[in-house]
């Protein structure tokens, strides 16, 4: 343990990482083949020199390893992934908490640049951009027109600390563009998105991804929770695919009482390390329920693995997606660098819940989340296929499985109430957002009035929102379907309010807004409320399913 917190020390595998590079890479990364001068070294490192020296059209060496590290990383298991020096920096930033921008939230909408929000303390909010502003220029070069994307803004927009861009602005209020230089910051990357009381005793949590920052934003949230009035906690981890590996030990840790095995991790090459709470945790006692579904993965299923089989709460929602390999991220001296599978880790029952795969297929792998939808498994409890060979069992006799993901307790199939052809037709073409984009910007001054909730709702009515909304989706040239419109027609109003309610009052307005018919957090509440039931499941009694 490191600094009295639970931490997973991984083995370093620097001889393996070695080996491999030279096998992979050759010369080109000037590692001395450990293996002497004999043949598959040689074969790889000839093939370049013969196809150099010899192939009838000139080629560029570099591009040709470019070219084939991912094919041949993509002959192992489906996590295993080569990372562009150019990608690199993209991929790592989100993980790491922050990167240096100007700090606004964006979408892109009559090929403009459409500032939805300003960071508040950030770069933008000190020069006096305004939410609804549009960007023109960058630079003194105009930046609009069908060639920008969300890549191209973010390269021009992001860039060193300290250094300076010049933004145009066009504003609705000003008669003529607007200019403004604003100099980069650290802008934070938040992994928790909200945390909010549901009622008078539950607070809730919703984790987007497991990176740097995660564990303190963690601690933050139940001390804020718990300044409240919390007495108890759900954790949504719906949709969260992962992320770094010592996060999720670290947050089971608080929750855990000392001694219990929160995971474990081993490989080939790579020795047996346990990670154990050390029983400082604030919040070993208040009932804790975690919501999960078919995209919750890897570090998600390690924190929900470790309050399963240690029964210090209980799952809610559908079976995860089943992610149990570890990636070790390897660089290389060009900045790229390879995300290597080295071992696999079992929650403490012993299981692994990573589903079956085979090498070098990883469309099929990919599909799998297809077929389990065909199944029904979410939809039906019973048409969830688990292999009932690899049975392990939690602290309190519990029966559980490997081999699959991670079975919740409480089954909650997907709730498709008010799902219609219309209503898809919208969300697919993104028109429900771009008409709430529209309606808080020519409503901005209104708005913006509100301080709350309680004063926002009676300004953006249901009814008249939905008109309007679908005069403007027929615009768009979206046929109005009357009878799809009606039974779509709740979804629709409650989209369309949490949408406005993110642009005026933020995050935490949109979840509760959104939140409001969810089926699988009004199960877990329910769960919570009846301290019997919630008991009486903990305690190894059979579990149940919605129906």
């Amino acid at each position: 343990m490191n600094n009295n917190k639970a931490r997973f020390v991984w083995i370093p595998l620097l001889l393996a990482v070695a080996i491999v590079g030279g096998i992979l890479i050759g010369r080109f990364f000037s590692i001395q083949n450990p293996f002497g001068g004999s043949a598959q070294y040689d074969k790889i490192e000839s093939l370049l020199q013969c196809i150099e020296q010899q192939y009838v059209d000139t080629v560029n060496r570099d591009d040709l390893i470019e070219n084939v590290m991912p094919k041949i990383l993509g002959e192992l298991d489906p996590h295993s992934a080569y990372i562009p020096a150019k990608d690199l920096e993209s991929v790592n930033e989100e993980l790491e908490g922050s990167f240096s921008g100007i700090g606004i939230q964006f979408n892109i909408l009559n090929d403009t640049v459409n500032v939805v929000s300003v960071i508040p303390g950030g770069p933008s909010e000190k020069v006096g951009i305004l939410a609804g502003d549009r960007i023109v220029a960058i630079n003194d070069s105009a930046f609009v027109g069908e060639g920008i994307s969300n890549e191209s803004v973010m390269k021009n927009l992001k860039g060193p600390k300290d250094s300076v861009v010049k933004l145009t602005i066009v504003r609705k209020t000003a008669k003529k563009p607007l200019t403004y230089e604003v100099t980069r910051g650290d802008i934070p990357v938040n992994s928790i998105d909200v945390a909010f009381m549901l009622d008078d005793r539950a607070g809730y949590i919703k984790v987007s991804k497991f990176g740097r920052t995660t564990y303190d934003e963690f601690i933050n949230a139940l001390s804020k929770l718990n300044n409240e009035g919390a007495r108890s906690f759900i954790i949504d981890l719906r949709g969260n695919s992962g992320g770094l590996m010592d996060i999720p030990i670290n947050m089971a840790n608080e929750l855990l009482p000392a001694n219990r095995l929160i995971v474990y991790a081993e490989g080939r090459a790579f020795e047996r390390e346990d990670a154990i709470s050390n029983g400082t945790g604030t919040f070993q006692e208040a009932p804790l329920i975690v919501l999960t579904d078919e995209w919750s993965a890897s570090s998600s299923e390690i924190f929900a693995g470790a309050i399963q089989d240690n029964d210090r709460g209980l799952i809610v929602g559908r079976r995860t997606f089943g992610k149990g390999l570890v990636q070790q991220q390897i660089p290389f001296r060009d900045g790229s660098a390879i995300r290597l599978t080295v071992a696999r880790y079992y929650t403490p029952s012993g299981r692994c819940i990573q589903k079956q795969y085979e090498l070098g297929k990883a469309d099929d792998y990919g599909m799998d989340i297809v077929n389990r939808y065909k199944h029904g498994e979410f939809f039906n409890a019973d048409s969830i296929k688990q292999n009932k060979e690899l049975v392990y069992h939690t602290v309190n006799g519990r029966e559980v499985y490997g081999g699959g993901g991670i079975m919740p307790d409480i089954f909650v199939p997907r709730d498709t109430t008010g799902y219609t052809s219309y209503f898809n037709n919208v969300i697919n073409e993104g028109t429900l957002y771009q008409y709430a984009f529209d309606f808080t910007d020519k409503n901005r001054d209104r708005l913006s009035k509100a301080k709350d909730l309680d004063d926002l709702m009676p300004m953006i009515e249901g009814n008249s929102l939905l008109n309007s909304f679908v005069q403007y989706a027929a615009q768009k040239g979206i046929r109005p379907r009357p009878v799809y419109i009606n039974i779509s027609r709740k979804l629709i109003i409650n989209t369309l309010q949490a949408y406005i309610a993110r642009n005026i009052l933020g995050e935490e307005a949109f979840y509760k807004l959104l939140l409001r018919d969810d089926e699988t957090l009004r199960k877990a509440q329910e769960v919570l409320a009846d301290e019997k039931s919630y008991n009486r499941l903990l305690s190894g009694q059979p579990t149940e399913s919605t129906k």
